[in-house]
This record gives structure tokens, sequence and C-alpha cells, in this order.
């Protein structure tokens, strides 16, 4: 995994993905005390970052692979991108959800064209369950752990850098939704060559922050439970061999937030930006907000990384936290 591979995804990204904006508020900045930048990655196509990695992957399948088909596990949102990309390739899809996800994903998922295999992520393996529908014929499309969709989610890192310089921000934390580390090592890749001084924290839920521990120890840590979060988008057993060693070389120590200042990011979200945000696509906000004294400096970047919520979900955090 390497820079070049991220420049190359962006060529094959060209004229296909969003250059997604970077929005700000007084409010916002009043709240957290500082400047807040947000790259908002919940306005791409399927709803979330993971379109870039999406695309990246399946672009670069040869005319045989793409005849056969592709199969991705996901909770929801790489499920999304990996579908609508296969379906803009002609490629027929196969999809390893968990029954526990979120409804709304589950069905964009399905109206995508992909034949969608549900799963209890409790009790069953969903890497032993795609690799066995995969067999010989279907190519298996990791969430995170594969260096085609860490260089599609790495071409959020060059766009953060170039709107960084066009705001006149040269130096910062950049908080980044982190689940198995896909998007954070991708980004924090792209960084270390286009703005050396905007440094990648990986945020994680309460209860659910392997990457935390795994950065603290040096060494890839096991989450103990595997579902039971409202950020279901990014929980994952543990960081990727691949993201790993990058996350440990380039990335800050990672920001943990319990699931409440979610809820309350999602409500500021809407209230000061007007963008939908889910629990595990506010999280990085959640913590330019609210955890504040575990970050530097002047000025702070957070990537808002998905808005696939169930209604029920967003009214509950408007209720709870709306203005």
């Amino acid at each position: 995994m390497n820079f070049d591979m991220i420049t190359q995804a962006a060529t094959r990204l060209q004229g296909h993905v969003r250059r997604t904006p970077m929005l700000s508020s007084p409010f916002i900045d009043d709240i957290a005390g500082r400047r807040v930048l947000v790259k908002c990655e919940a306005l791409q196509h399927t709803g979330s970052f993971k379109f870039r990695g999406g695309w990246s992957a399946v672009s670069a399948l040869s005319p045989d692979q793409l005849k056969n088909g592709v199969i991705a596990f996901s909770s929801g949102n790489h499920a999304q991108g990996v579908a609508y990309a296969a379906k803009m390739h002609g490629a027929p899809a196969t999809i390893v959800m968990p029954t526990d996800a979120p409804k709304i994903k589950i069905d964009n998922t399905r109206a995508l064209g992909a034949k969608v295999v549900l799963y209890d992520r409790a009790t069953e393996d969903r890497d032993e369950i795609g690799a066995r529908l995969a067999g010989n014929d279907l190519t298996l499309i990791k969430p995170f752990d594969d260096p085609l969709v860490i260089a599609g989610q790495g071409t959020t890192g060059l766009e953060i850098a170039e709107q960084a310089q066009e705001r006149r921000v040269t130096a910062a934390d950049v908080l980044v939704c982190c689940g198995g580390g896909g998007l954070s090592s991708g980004i924090a890749l792209a960084l270390e060559k286009t703005a050396k001084k905007l440094h990648v924290r990986p945020v994680e839920p309460a209860g659910f922050d392997d990457v935390a521990r795994s950065l603290a120890a040096g060494e890839i840590k096991r989450n103990a439970a595997l579902s039971g979060s409202i950020c279901d988008a990014i929980i994952t057993p543990q960081p990727g061999n691949i993201t790993f060693p990058i996350l440990k070389r380039l990335c800050g120590a990672g920001v943990v937030v319990p699931e409440e200042d979610c809820l309350r990011a999602m409500a500021a979200a809407f209230a000061h930006l007007k963008v939908v945000l889910e629990p595990g696509g506010a999280i990085a906000l959640a913590a330019a907000l609210y955890h504040g004294d575990q970050l530097q400096g002047d000025a702070v970047i957070a990537v808002a990384s998905g808005g696939n919520v169930d209604v029920a979900m967003f009214q509950q955090a408007l209720q709870k936290y709306g203005e």
C-alpha cells in the first residue's frame, strides 16, 4: 500500500466521485471552542465515503472478473458502495450483511441490484461466509483491509489537503471515524505526502475502541464484543493487517467517544450544517465538539463519513438534543 496507489485510484475515480464539501459554521466553532472544518463524505454517492473504495476496487478488475461478479461483507455503507460501483460496471454483486444492520442500508443495497445474504455478527464469521460464497468465481472486495479499497478511501485525504490549503489551515488534527482503519490509513498516507502538518486521529465509540487500544499497545487488539453499538458502520473485530502498520506509523492517539455524544453531534450537524449524519458518521464531529481537551491547535478537521441513518435513530437524536 503506497501513495502512488492513491493517485492511481484518483485517476480512476475522476468523473465518477463527488468532491465533497468542507463545511463550517460559527455555531459549530462556538461549541468546540476552536475552528472546525467538516469534510462531509455523507454527501458522497451512496451516502458515505465507501463509494470511493468500492469504485477503486471494482474499476481495477479485469473483464472476466467483472463478468463473474464481486462479493463483499459490510454492515451497510461498504455494501452500498460496492453494489453501486458493480452496477455501474455491469457486474453482479453479492453482499454479506449482519441481521442488525439498519434496515435502510439493507434495503438500499438490494435496490442497487445486489444479492444480500444476512448473518448474525455475534455468532457467525463474516470472513468465512464471504470466502465460502466467493468460491473460485467471485472477487472478494474487503471493507477495509484491501489495498485498492484503501487507495480509494485515500482520495478523501487528497481533497482534504487541497481544501485545507484553500481555507488557510496548514496544521490541524484530522479526526476520522474509524472501524477497521481503511479510511484513516488512506487519509494518513495521502496527507503524509501532501500536507504533513495535518495529523490523523482515529475516533471510535466506547466499548469498540480496538484501534485506540492497539495504537496504545503497539500491537493489534480485538474488541470483546462484535455488536451492540448504534455506531454500526464502524464496528469491526480488530484493525486490519494492512491498515494497522500504517495507522501505527502515521496516526496520533485514538479518541474514544460515548454513543450519546454521537447523537448530540448528529443534532448539531443538522441544526448548524443542514446535513444528516448517522451515529458512526458523526463520531469524528462529536470528538471535535465535546472532547476538545484531547486535541491540539486552533483548528480541527472532522470527517463526517456517512449519513445512512434510519428515521427512528435520527428522530431520537433530534428529540434528545435538537434545538
